[in-house]
Parts: structure tokens; C-alpha cells; sequence
């Protein structure tokens, strides 16, 4: 019965991801522009559509397709957080003929396979936002790049947010008056550079600013809002008014926090019932949350100027040219990764 549950689920799913790709052939055959020339065809692999960030970054891309009528069309899969949905798209996209690939891994482990399997079609492809922690297989193929951040910088970012606050608002903050922050950390996922790097990189700073820390209790979110807000309930109830600053790996799981905070009375806009929330991302919910005070702040990954990357950056490659031509940023010491920065906000002169 199970090898028969096995073989069933493999065929809905091959079937599933038929009728997505039947569907795009049947758009991008109607595609032309005014010259009678068929636009260049993009395949943006997504790992999850309901990530904020990940949203945020597909609008942006529609926004350079109105803006190139004629000229680009982007074909949007939501691979469900499935590695396998995610291969068998790719896959799909190599057989039924493809210009360039946009892959946001749901697996950063399988770099390698992915890479190999766009190579024998030789078709350029950019992994983007999800860093793969190896770039041997990005190196091993000279129409190959990834494009992303720098998690150590969105730390740091977070990191000079609640130093000055700290040193602005000590006396309020300090509720058991230690010297010390009492923190609570929501991580994204496990082994992933973006948790590794912003978790680290954000306590470091704090401490390279004299001021001691106390970790309360880190857990593990997967960048979920719900998963957050689940996880607060039961962590406020723990460690109440020793919470003396969340710090959140993104928005999503910052602004889960906040509604859990919500229920017991705590960051709805009263400046004295609030705990401090820092984010990453700068979606547009955890700007309205800021701006109602609920939240604290957060650090801008702008999905506008990836998304303008992804786009300039796979043209070049089509067209055989170097990445980085005309692009205002340049590889760094990997040699195959362009990395956007962030910005605090709200801003710092704001």
C-alpha cells in the first residue's frame, strides 16, 4: 500500500506540473512583439509563492515586463517548498525550449543538481535570494551567476538599530535593570546562511558596542509568520517582562510576534506597553507596522533593485556578455555573486 501511495503521489504530481507548463506554452506561442519577434521567455522558479519577500520580488518583475512589452515575458512557478516540484519545472522549461532561468532554491543544498541540469541545455540561469553555501557548481558554469545579499550586513543594520535604542531608551527597555538586553531570537531555518549570518551578525554588533546581552531563547520559524506567532504565545508566557527585545531573522516572523504580543495588551501603538521588534525585509505589512508603532524597525532588502539585477544581469548572459555590464554593482570575492546591499529602515536622517 505505501509503494502504492508513493507511485500515486508522483503521478498527481507529474500531472500537476503538466497542466502548469501546457498552460505557458499555450500563453508564450501568443507572445509577439510589434516587430513580429518573439519576446525573450523567462522562467522564474519560485520556492514558495507566499513568501512576502519572494512576492514582493515577482511584482517588481511584472512591473519590468509592462514597462518591456514586446520585449520580455516572465513565466512564474510556485514550486510549493518542493525540491522536486522545483526539478521537475526546470526540467520542463529545458524541454519546451526557454532563454533564461531564474531559480529561487527551495533546497540550497542542491545547487549542484540544478546547475547541472540547466548546463546540458546550455541556458543561463541566476539562483537568486536563497545562497547556496557552496559556489563550486555556479563556478563550474560560465553562464552562471547568483544574486543576493549580504546576511553579515543585514545583522549589523539590525544590530546599530537596537544599539541606539538601547542607549536612547535604556531606562524604559531595562525593565529588570541587569545592564543587559534580555532578547528572544526568531530564526529563519536551520543551516541557512541568511539565519546563520543575521543572527550572528546582528548580537556581535551589539556587543562591539559595549553592551551585554542575554539570550532568553532562539527558535527555529522558518521564516513563518504563523510559526512565529505560535512560538511567542508560548514565550511570552515563559519569560514575560524579561523580554526585553525580539529580534527577528525577517518581517514575516517579526510581524507573527507582533500579534501574539497583541493578545496580551503589548505593541498596539501605546509607547509604554511595548516591547521592541526588529525585522529584515522592509515588506510593505512591516512598514505600516512601524509607522503605527507596533513594530520597532527593520532593514530594507529592496525586492525593486533584485529584481532590476535579475533582469539586466540574465540579458547579458543571453546575449553573451559579462554579467556585471551596465549593472552599478560588481562580483564579489566568490567571482560569482552580486550582492545588493540593505538599507536601515526607517531611515537613519528620516
Amino acid at each position: 500500500m505505501k509503494y502504492f501511495n508513493r507511485i500515486l503521489g508522483s503521478l498527481i504530481l507529474i500531472i500537476l506540473v503538466s497542466l502548469i507548463f501546457q498552460n505557458f506554452c499555450k500563453s508564450v506561442s501568443n507572445v509577439y512583439n510589434t516587430n513580429g519577434i518573439v519576446p525573450l521567455k523567462i522562467g522564474v522558479l519560485e520556492y514558495k509563492s507566499d513568501d512576502q519577500y519572494i512576492l514582493e520580488v515577482h511584482k517588481s518583475l511584472e512591473q519590468i515586463q509592462k514597462e518591456n512589452e514586446g520585449k520580455v515575458e516572465f513565466i512564474f512557478v510556485d514550486c510549493k517548498n518542493s525540491q522536486e516540484i522545483q526539478n521537475l519545472s526546470i526540467n520542463n522549461f529545458l524541454q519546451g525550449g526557454i532563454d533564461i532561468l531564474f531559480v529561487n532554491l527551495v533546497d540550497i543544498t542542491e545547487a549542484k543538481t540544478v546547475i547541472d541540469m540547466i548546463k546540458q541545455k546550455n541556458v543561463p540561469v541566476i539562483l537568486y535570494n536563497r545562497e547556496p553555501p557552496i559556489k563550486d557548481s555556479i563556478r563550474s558554469y560560465n553562464r552562471a551567476i547568483f544574486v543576493g545579499t549580504d546576511p553579515s550586513q543585514a545583522g549589523i543594520l539590525q544590530g546599530n538599530i537596537i544599539t541606539r535604542l538601547w542607549k536612547s531608551n535604556k531606562g524604559d527597555i531595562d525593565k529588570n535593570g541587569d545592564g543587559k538586553i534580555g532578547y528572544i531570537m526568531l530564526k529563519g531555518e536551520p543551516n541557512n546562511i541568511e539565519t546563520i549570518e543575521r543572527s550572528r551578525y546582528s548580537i556581535l554588533t551589539i556587543n562591539n558596542a559595549g553592551i551585554e546581552t542575554n539570550e532568553l531563547e532562539a527558535v527555529y520559524c522558518n521564516w513563518s509568520e504563523d510559526t512565529a506567532k505560535y512560538f511567542m504565545q508560548t514565550l511570552y508566557l515563559s519569560y514575560g517582562n524579561k523580554i526585553e527585545f525580539i529580534i527577528s531573522n525577517n518581517d514575516a516572523m517579526a510581524i507573527g510576534a507582533v500579534k501574539a504580543l497583541q493578545k496580551y495588551g503589548f505593541n498596539t501603538g501605546d509607547p509604554k506597553k511595548m516591547i521592541p521588534i526588529v525585522g529584515v525585509d522592509a515588506i510593505p505589512e512591516a512598514r505600516e507596522y512601524i509607522d503605527k508603532g507596533y513594530m520597532t524597525g527593520t532593514v530594507l532588502q529592496d525586492a525593486n533593485e533584485m529584481a532590476k539585477v535579475l533582469y539586466m544581469s540574465g540579458v547579458n548572459l543571453f546575449n553573451g556578455r559579462s554579467a556585471i555590464e551596465g549593472i552599478p554593482y560588481g562580483f564579489d570575492d566568490t567571482g560569482v555573486s552580486i550582492r545588493i546591499p540593505y538599507k536601515e529602515y526607517p531611515p537613519i536622517n528620516k
